[in-house]
């Protein structure tokens, strides 16, 4: 049974997700993830769910306040052995609904076109491609920038 626990940065499943997130973008995108990495910094962040699985961490995601009206969803991530298996949407909607919840009206994401998973799971969920944003504007060969309404 998949269960979603909402928690803060603070919690050590998140720590030890990122950590393998960190390893997996390093090994898709090699030194060009050394200028993505300024950007993904989750100390102080309030808005942390973790999926777990018979009490295994299996993946995580979070949002920061971006624009008026607005959030970005960060370190999205699920384990590889259970990638494909839903759990990614279930990270997904539980983000939306705790964004919805707080006000906000939208959701933005940046990911890379070296994880064509990550975004078939956000096209499915019902993100669109927008022009690159803030610091990704530039970089259209690497990064590819989705929005979605929820409320």
């Amino acid at each position: 049974m998949t269960t979603i626990k909402r928690t803060n940065s603070n919690n050590t499943d998140f720590h030890l997700l990122v950590k393998e997130l960190d390893k997996d973008l390093l090994n898709r995108y090699g030194q060009m993830q050394q200028f993505y990495n300024q950007f993904n910094k989750i100390e102080n962040n309030p808005n942390v769910v973790i999926a777990y699985i018979n009490e295994e961490a299996v993946g995580c995601g979070c949002f920061k306040p971006f624009e008026e009206g607005s959030v970005e969803i960060k370190r999205m991530y699920v384990k590889a052995e259970w990638r494909g298996k839903g759990v990614g949407a279930m990270i997904m909607a539980a983000l939306e609904n705790w964004a919805a919840e707080s006000g906000f009206e939208y959701t933005v994401l940046e990911t890379g076109y070296e994880q064509p998973e990550a975004i078939h799971l956000y096209k499915k969920q019902g993100y669109d491609i927008i022009p690159n944003y803030g610091p990704y504007i530039g970089n259209e060969e690497f990064s590819v920038c989705m929005k979605k309404r929820i409320k």
